[in-house]
């Protein structure tokens, strides 16, 4: 399976993009106002859908990936800054709060940046 990598890894790196733009607009949706349009059902699945396919395509990276690379940091702080957002992003949406859409929309940036940097710092590597 691990002559599949270049795909699942494309195939995951579209659903991060596309997840993390749905939050995006949901989010919005919600702080100006427009709960309904946030959360119709078209919408809700649309996300539901997505993010199945991007925990799909993860799992199976995580499955061809030889186990040396969870003794990596970055993946570990990768995989915890996904808690950290799921779970600003459900108290985001449920009370329409701009602030934690703000923090779960960092914590969205930080793990992309995590992602390409593949180092803990992310973004900030650089600047250690």
């Amino acid at each position: 399976m691990l002559e599949l990598y270049p795909q699942i890894k494309a195939v995951h790196v579209g659903a991060v993009a596309i997840s993390g733009a749905l939050f995006a607009i949901r989010g919005a949706l919600m702080i100006a106002g427009r709960r309904r349009s946030a959360t119709s059902a078209p919408v809700r699945y649309a996300s539901y859908a997505v993010d199945t396919v991007l925990l799909a395509a993860a799992v199976m990276l995580v499955a061809i990936l030889p186990p040396a690379m969870f003794a990596n940091q970055w993946l570990v702080a990768k995989l915890a800054l996904v808690v950290v957002y799921v779970a600003l992003g459900i108290v985001a949406m449920r009370r329409g709060s701009p602030a934690f859409y703000v923090a779960a929309l960092a914590a969205y940036l930080a793990i992309v940046g995590i992602a390409l940097a593949h180092h803990p710092l992310g973004w900030l590597r650089g600047a250690a």
